[in-house]
C-alpha cells in the first residue's frame, strides 16, 4: 500500500504535468494565432490562479527575451521615414509627460507615504517603459527584492487592464490611428501592452506606438544618471537598452534593402506570435500572492499616476496636437 507521503508526491507530480500541459496548449494556441494578445494575457491570469505556474523561475527571462525579439521583428514591418516623422511629433509630448509624471509621482509617494525607492520605481515605470525601466533603475538605487517586486506588480496589473481598456476608450472617442498610437505610447507603461493594444487598433497605430515608445525607452539612460545623482549612488551600473539599435537596423533594412521584402512579412508574423506568448507569460505572473504583496498604497499611487499621464496625454493629443 502507498503511504500518505507517496500519494501526496504522486499527486504533486500529476499537478505539475497538468500545469505544464495547460501552458503548452496555450502557447500552441498563440503560435497558430488562434487567440488574440488580450485573450492570451487573460488566460495567463486564469491559469496561474487556478493551476499555478510550473515555469515561474524562467518566466522573467523568457518575457525579456521574447519581448525584445518581438520588438526587433516588428521593425521589419515599419518604414524609416514614417517612423522619424512619428518620433518628431511625439518628442515634445514625451519629454513633458516623462518629467511631469516623475514630479507628480514623487509628490504622490510623499502623500501616500510609500517607501521612497518603491515610489521612485513606480514613477519611472509609469513615466518611461514599465518593467524595463524598473529593471534598469532598480540596481541604480540598489532596491531590495521586495521593493522591486511591488513596483513590478503595480505596473503589470495596470498594464493588463490597459490592454483591454485603451482600445475600447479609443473607439468610444473615435480616435484616429495616429492619435491612438501616440496615446498608447505615452500612457501605457510596458512596451508589450503598448504594442498589443496598438496592434488591436490598427497597422498605423502599431507603427506610431512602437516607434514613439522605443524612443521613449531611450530616456532610461538620462533618467538612470539623474537617479544615481538623486540617490547618491555614484558606482551604480546603468543598463542601456541595446535591442532598440537592432529595431532601428531592422527598420532601415525593410526601408532601403528591397530584398528584405521577401522575408519581412514572415518575420513580422513571427514577432506578433512572440508578443502574444509574451503577454500570456506576463499574465501568468499575476497570481493572488502578487496582488496581495503589492499593498494598497503603492497600487493607489500607480493608479493615480496612470490616470494622470493618460488624461494629460489624451488632452494634449486632442487639443494641442
Amino acid at each position: 500500500m502507498k503511504t500518505r507521503q507517496q500519494t501526496a508526491s504522486h499527486l504533486f507530480e500529476v499537478n505539475i504535468y497538468l500545469q505544464q500541459a495547460f501552458f503548452v496548449v496555450v502557447i500552441l494556441l498563440c503560435v497558430f494565432s488562434i487567440i488574440s494578445p488580450p485573450i492570451a494575457l487573460l488566460l495567463g491570469v486564469i491559469i496561474v490562479n487556478v493551476f499555478g505556474n510550473p515555469f515561474l523561475a524562467f518566466n522573467h527571462k523568457a518575457i525579456t527575451f521574447l519581448l525584445q525579439f518581438s520588438v526587433v521583428g516588428l521593425g521589419f514591418g515599419m518604414n524609416a521615414a514614417s517612423a522619424v516623422s512619428a518620433g518628431k511629433e511625439g518628442f515634445a509630448l514625451t519629454i513633458f509627460s516623462i518629467f511631469s509624471t516623475l514630479i507628480f509621482g514623487t509628490l504622490l509617494g510623499k502623500w501616500f507615504q510609500t517607501d521612497k525607492k518603491t515610489s521612485h520605481l513606480i514613477s519611472c515605470g509609469t513615466a518611461i517603459c514599465g518593467g524595463s525601466a524598473i529593471a534598469a533603475i532598480s540596481p541604480v538605487i540598489k532596491s531590495n527584492e521586495n521593493q522591486t517586486s511591488i513596483a513590478l506588480g503595480v505596473i503589470f496589473i495596470l498594464n493588463s487592464i490597459a490592454l483591454f481598456v485603451f482600445p475600447f476608450i479609443g473607439h468610444q472617442l473615435d480616435l484616429s490611428q495616429k492619435e491612438f498610437g501616440l496615446w498608447c505610447a505615452i500612457a501605457i507603461h510596458d512596451t508589450s501592452s503598448v504594442v498589443g493594444a496598438a496592434n488591436k487598433y490598427g497597422a498605423e497605430a502599431l507603427q506610431i506606438a512602437t516607434t514613439v515608445k522605443l524612443a521613449r525607452a531611450l530616456w532610461i539612460i538620462p533618467i538612470s544618471i539623474f537617479t544615481a545623482v538623486l540617490f547618491k549612488n555614484k558606482n551604480s551600473k546603468i543598463k542601456i537598452p541595446y535591442f532598440i539599435g537592432l529595431f532601428i537596423l531592422a527598420m532601415l533594412l525593410n526601408t532601403y534593402v528591397p530584398a528584405t521584402a521577401i522575408i519581412a512579412p514572415h518575420i513580422v508574423g513571427i514577432a506578433k506570435i512572440g508578443l502574444t506568448i509574451t503577454l500570456f507569460l506576463i499574465g501568468a505572473t499575476l497570481n493572488v500572492n502578487t496582488l496581495k504583496s503589492v499593498g494598497v498604497k503603492p497600487l493607489l499611487q500607480g493608479v493615480f499616476l496612470w490616470v494622470f499621464i493618460a488624461g494629460l496625454g489624451l488632452a494634449s493629443i486632442l487639443y494641442l496636437g
